[in-house]
């Protein structure tokens, strides 16, 4: 992968049409939460298919624990609709079937000259899409089980949530003043309801 794709540094804010055929930014999906970015092969590919059903299966709990997903796939709209019913994915596919992704990473198989694929990565970003890890999933293993994403976004969401702990020094006589900024979710609802008496 590109040299600067490494843990810390900023991945591409790519724009693909998702399965509706709606142009999608990276970092709308994403908002200020992680995100699961899993860069596929596409729907030919059974070994796709055993890490998407995982995915679907686990992603009842990605989305109660405030984390997105995506996936981006060298299929057109039509094949990519199928890949993400076939898993029965809630979350958004996107569609690069111009291989923008695999030029732009220098991620081309160049070992499948049938399909042309990406070089298959899992990536957990933190807010920003500030790379956290980067897994190379060619081999099967080398794929993130859900253990090794529960690891990664345990580590990120303690990193990136003032009120992982909320025994932290000044977080309770934050709450207790009124001061909801350091509290995700309560944030958003103090800034609205704040605007909403200007």
């Amino acid at each position: 992968m590109r040299s600067d794709i490494v843990p810390g540094g900023i991945f591409p804010d790519y724009e693909l049409p998702d399965h509706t055929g709606k142009l999608r930014k990276l970092s709308e999906l994403q908002g200020e939460d992680p995100l699961i970015l899993t860069l596929a092969r596409g729907h030919y590919c059974p070994k796709e298919h055993q890490q998407h059903l995982e995915l679907a299966a686990f992603y009842p709990k990605i989305a109660v624990a405030y984390t997105q997903i995506a996936t981006i796939a060298t299929d057109d709209h039509h094949t990519l609709q199928e890949f993400r019913a076939s898993v029965g994915a809630q979350w958004t596919f996107l569609s690069d079937p111009d291989r923008i992704v695999q030029k732009d990473l220098d991620i081309q198989e160049y070992t499948d000259a049938e399909h042309n694929p990406m070089i298959p990565h899992t990536l957990v970003l933190k807010p920003g899409l500030v790379v956290y890890s980067i897994h190379n999933g060619y081999w099967f293993w080398g794929r993130p089980s859900i253990a090794d994403l529960w690891r990664d976004l345990r580590a990120v969401t303690s990193e990136i949530r003032p009120d992982w702990d909320l025994s932290a020094p000044g977080l309770r006589e934050a709450w207790n003043a009124g001061d909801f900024s350091h509290f995700h979710g309560w944030n958003r609802q103090a800034s609205t309801e704040a605007r909403s008496k200007v």
